[in-house]
């Protein structure tokens, strides 16, 4: 028993020592790895497996080989629209090397479908820009247009039957008195879309609401005989929660008792009408099925997604008015009269939006800041002064042209008697 107790105490000691060792090379190999390990990677040692478990922070990934520590150089200045990590293995890197290589193989580099473009175009601290004939003021002097500035615009004349030449106030001076001072050229065809389209929305809505209800409906006119138009049974459920709403957009559905995937449109919005009776008068096929059509459509993937009728416009009954007031809009080379370009610009500033057409087109353009012209107005020579200095330059020329001379002619030697 004696000795069994003493045999177990040594096996103890000797686990112990066992035990403490491993411990300790655990901690002199983790330390030795740490120093070599990167940053995202961590480590673990597997007590499992008896071994040292290297763990990527980003990918997740791990493996049993240290990784060794990674080395990121910056990128070159030739790649100014894509970010680049550039990752090298070894660990001593030469950053000139790197980016004279890069940049010596896009240089060297022919790309056969865009030409190469120069790196600066215009060098605007340099005082480049100001030599130049044409200024893009939109991009040198950007503005904030503003309703306020359309009111202040003064028409000047129109400009090849196209555009309105106008003044536009973007400061006030002083005195209280709104001055002009950008010159802008209005689209007379887009200004005057914008002004249709916008009368023609209202014109659109009943002038009396109904009682009770805070909503405005849309115009709507009888179709004889009902459209028929086709639908499944999910579109001819929602159709019949939300027929009440959809009067208030013009539109009268009425559910057959024989078919679950047909319906009739008894109304329609007026716009509506008025399109096919244009279409027809062109020559043209009938259009209002298949705007109907697209007008149900959108209206039951609204009813999916909302669950309710949108408070704004509908966007098909939107295009159409649009094209309405496209239509009867102004066109180029339509010649106006003063008095006509007046009025078009005053009713462009009364516009909800008065910067774009009907289409969504800008309806104005900047040309120049009268003021930045007048202060980049350039010096005129001193011809007086250019033509003294010209002078004396040729005198200096006629005197050096004779020093040199008289030097050659004292070092040719004295002609020999014969």
């Amino acid at each position: 028993m004696l000795m069994s107790h003493i045999e177990d105490g040594t096996a103890d000691r000797k686990g112990t020592r066992f035990q403490s060792e491993e411990s300790i090379a655990r901690t002199c190999s983790e330390n030795e790895e740490s120093n070599t390990c990167s940053l995202d990677w961590q480590q673990h040692f597997d007590v499992a497996l008896g071994r040292m478990v290297y763990i990527n922070k980003i990918t997740g990934l791990s493996t049993f080989i240290a990784p060794t520590e990674d080395v990121q150089t910056a990128c070159t200045k030739d790649l100014t629209t894509v970010a680049v990590d550039v990752i090298l293995e070894n660990d001593a890197v030469d950053d000139t090397v790197g980016k004279e290589s890069l940049q010596s193989l896009f240089s060297e580099w022919e790309n056969p479908v865009f030409a190469r473009y120069p790196e600066v175009a215009v060098d605007v601290s340099s005082g480049q820009a100001k030599s130049l004939a044409v200024k893009i003021h939109n991009v040198l002097y950007p503005y904030r247009f503003t309703k306020e500035m359309i009111h202040s615009m003064q028409v000047l004349q129109q400009v090849d039957n196209k555009f309105i030449a106008c003044l536009m106030s973007t400061k006030t001076e002083e005195n209280g008195e709104a001055g002009g001072n950008l010159l802008v050229l209005v689209d007379q065809h887009a200004a005057h879309e914008r002004v249709r389209l916008e009368q023609l929305i209202v014109d659109s809505y009943e002038k009396q609401q109904p009682q009770g209800s805070g909503r405005k409906k849309l115009l709507s006119s009888i179709v004889s005989p009902p459209l028929e138009i086709t639908v499944t049974e999910e579109q001819s459920r929602l159709l019949r929660c939300y027929h009440k709403n959809l009067e208030d957009l013009g539109l009268e559905i009425i559910f057959p008792d024989n078919s679950d995937s047909l319906v009739l449109v008894g109304k329609v919005p007026l716009c509506f009408v008025q399109r096919e009776a244009n279409e027809l008068r062109r020559g043209r096929s009938p259009v209002t099925k298949s705007i109907v059509e697209e007008f149900i459509r959108e209206q039951v993937e609204l009813l999916q997604t909302t669950g309710g009728i949108q408070g704004t416009l509908p966007l098909t009954v939107q295009k159409v008015l649009a094209s309405q007031a496209c239509h009867g809009a102004i066109k180029f080379n339509d010649g106006l009269s003063s008095e006509e370009s007046y009025r078009l610009i005053e009713a462009l500033s009364w516009c909800q939006l008065p910067f774009q057409c009907a289409h969504g087109r800008p309806s104005m353009l900047p040309l120049a800041d009268i003021d930045h012209l007048e202060q980049e107005k350039q010096v005129k020579p001193n011809l007086a002064k250019l033509r003294k200095m010209a002078q004396a330059w040729h005198l200096f020329g006629k005197a050096e042209g004779c020093e040199t001379g008289q030097s050659q002619r004292a070092s040719m030697p004295p002609c020999e008697p014969p």
